[in-house]
């Protein structure tokens, strides 16, 4: 049973998804070279992938959400499979560019949170099957449409070419900058 503040929140996260998705389209638009073009990287073409599959999870999961009689968790069940399939397409895509030694592990960070948030949503689905009185897996699957926003939010921002502003990127580029000015001029220490 929806409570009126999940429909609320139903209600809201519909409407964002929708504006982010748009937003995310225009993006791709600024950036189409570095997804399809000569240059293009396998990881801006998984996480342009990734931030419209966590924006349309959000949204396929708010707008049933709205619908009455609907079981939400069915929902979350159905469009968790299809995300968790998305994750093994993507690892597929960009294994060729691991091995060729073009990627690092932090470039596959948003894959294995997708995976994490894919996998809940399907536990949490299930239980509001199992539970449909219970509160707190409807609470879950709440939780993780505002984590597929933030996911598809940060995909998107790295897509435009954003700064990086990740704390350990900060922190390694502190260090650098200091071990830079801290080395001699020339091999004699001159």
């Amino acid at each position: 049973m929806i409570t009126a503040t999940a429909h609320e929140f139903f209600l809201a996260s519909a409407a964002v998804a929708g504006t982010l998705i748009g937003l995310l389209f225009v993006a791709i638009s600024v950036s189409r070279e570095r997804i399809s073009g000569p240059d293009a990287s396998e990881v801006h073409a998984v996480g342009a992938a990734a931030a419209l599959t966590a924006f349309t999870n959000a949204l396929t999961v708010a707008l049933f959400g709205l619908i009455p009689r609907i079981n939400v968790g069915g929902v979350a069940e159905v469009v968790a499979i299809l995300g968790l399939l998305f994750v093994v397409a993507g690892l597929i895509r960009v294994i060729p560019a691991w091995r060729a030694k073009r990627l690092r592990l932090g470039d596959l960070v948003f894959l294995v949170g997708l995976l994490a948030v894919f996998v809940i949503q399907l536990i949490a689905g299930l239980g509001v099957d199992r539970h449909t009185q219970d509160g707190s897996d409807l609470q879950t699957i709440c939780v993780l449409v505002v984590v597929c926003f933030l996911i598809g939010i940060a995909r998107a921002w790295e897509l435009v070419g954003g700064p990086n502003v990740r704390l350990t990127h900060q922190i390694v580029e502190r260090l650098q900058t200091r071990n830079e000015a801290k080395e001699p001029d020339g091999p004699d220490g001159v």
